[in-house]
């Protein structure tokens, strides 16, 4: 499990470091919030422990920016300050829990434990394909960070595709699974389902996800292997 320090305070985080290694973690460190955004762009971590007090940007703006993102990893805020006001303030920047100094490492680790065990449960409830998500428990779908409002079908319908990305849906699938077995569908009524799915989810963007393999079916993204 890979972990991003924040922290400017060079004793403190050479602390966590060293700890954390010591539990077999990997770990990197920022010691600035800008630094901490770099890093978070090009690196795919499964926690982030934000110090609130930085140099060039502070953890409250840093937190913000990665929600901004849409960058759903976890984040547990440290620092000193312990009034109401200051982890409201926190939370609603969009940490996922707060701990004030100090604290016991034993307690940390407990904490980032919970976060890591909660962010896994989401992260099966959804579906990722490149700017494309779909949250499986609420039927919600969103297109780089917009919803899109979809039927029930059509979730349906985009789920299986974004199951199966990568690969060609045969529309025998695709009918047997949206609408079930047995039942009454022409293959009209699933291509106009598809441009209904097509234009909700595509027209907005310049990257065009919805693939059609004419004789065959369609697809979410390149067919691996084309």
């Amino acid at each position: 499990m890979h972990i991003l320090v924040v922290e400017d305070e060079p004793e403190m985080a050479g602390l966590l470091a060293r700890g954390l290694r010591e539990e077999s973690y990997e770990v990197s460190v920022a010691r600035d919030g800008r630094a901490a955004l770099e890093l978070s762009a090009v690196n795919s971590f499964d926690l982030i422990l934000l110090d609130v007090m930085l140099p060039q940007m502070d953890g409250i703006q840093v937190a913000r920016q990665l929600r901004g993102w849409k960058t759903e990893t976890p984040v547990l805020m440290l620092t000193a300050r312990d009034s109401l006001a200051d982890i409201v303030k926190g939370l609603d920047a969009g940490a996922d829990d707060y701990l004030t100094k100090p604290f016991s490492f034993t307690e940390l680790l407990a904490r980032m434990r919970a976060l890591v065990r909660r962010s896994q449960f989401r992260r099966k409830n959804v579906l990722e394909v490149q700017d494309l998500v779909l949250d499986l428990t609420t039927h919600r779908s969103f297109r780089a960070g917009i919803e899109i409002f979809l039927s029930l079908t059509e979730f349906r319908l985009l789920e299986l595709l974004a199951r199966n990305t990568g690969r060609i849906v045969s529309r025998h699938e695709i009918l047997a699974n949206v609408w079930g077995p047995g039942r009454e569908v022409s293959e009209n009524t699933l291509d106009a389902f598809v441009r209904l799915l097509r234009k909700k989810v595509d027209e907005s963007s310049e990257s065009k996800l919805i693939q059609t393999h004419r004789g065959f079916g369609y697809s979410l993204g390149a067919v691996r292997g084309a």
